[in-house]
């Protein structure tokens, strides 16, 4: 793909002193999750955090989401021909519209953060317009999160943390329309960024719980195929890191 140059030092200066703008993914089936993610987050701060939930019913008052969605029967999107495994499936791309300057953080509701956010202050690289772990993963399940339907996609779990920089050049690509419009897959898989664009976050900071094996740097768990908020789950083996959070 074509590159794209931009004349901007590499780790400007972003101190770890800064506060941090998180967006977190919203879900009225995952309410319980959203409170311990922004919990753990907070717990852990060393500096101020400013969370805004993503709430598809407050972005469709705002106008800013329009995409059709048929709710009979579990969420499915119109526009991509397929299932929607959260609320904020899509909203997550507003963020730059949202934030417009700077750099903020995405992340899904289930989550636990194990350290200081703060840390991405430190990692936040000017030259990309949003920096995400680099998952090589494809589901083997069939089904994820309370017998939602799994879907594969390029790029798959790479959508589910990401460190935007929200007045990057290259997201006045990003338009309103694009994000009402494109099928979901396209819009997961980055579809309106040059590979170069996109940078890279440390393993550790979007662990795929029960996915992957736990790094020695863990940073943020991701219980992607669901958790202990959910009434029917069967448990599994790192929970305890989610109920010692619920717990507090």
């Amino acid at each position: 793909m074509a590159s794209s140059r931009h004349e901007v030092p590499r780790h400007a200066d972003y101190r770890k002193e800064a506060g941090v703008k998180v967006y977190v993914g919203h879900d009225e089936r995952e309410s319980a999750a959203y409170i311990v993610a922004t919990r753990s987050l907070r717990r852990r701060a060393s500096v101020p955090v400013d969370v805004t939930p993503l709430k598809s019913s407050a972005l469709r008052l705002q106008g800013l989401l329009r995409r059709p969605v048929d709710d009979r029967g579990g969420l499915f999107d119109i526009v991509s021909q397929a299932p929607q495994s959260t609320d904020f499936a899509v909203s997550r791309f507003l963020v730059p519209m949202l934030a417009q300057t700077g750099f903020a953080l995405f992340v899904d509701c289930d989550v636990v953060f194990l350290s200081d956010v703060a840390e991405l202050n430190h990692l936040a690289d000017p030259r990309f317009a949003l920096q995400v772990v680099q998952h090589h993963y494809t589901p083997r399940e069939t089904t994820k999160m309370d017998g939602v339907q799994q879907t594969v996609y390029a790029r798959k779990n790479w959508s589910s943390v990401i460190l935007w920089n929200c007045g990057h050049p290259a997201h006045r690509r990003l338009s309103l329309d694009a994000v009402n419009n494109w099928p979901g897959r396209d819009l997961h898989a980055f579809g309106w960024l040059h590979d170069s664009e996109i940078g890279t976050l440390p393993a550790g900071w979007n662990w795929l719980v029960n996915v992957q094996p736990r790094p020695t740097d863990v940073r943020l768990a991701h219980f992607t195929l669901g958790g202990p908020w959910f009434k029917d789950w069967p448990g599994a083996e790192y929970d305890e890191l989610w109920a010692n959070e619920a717990d507090l």
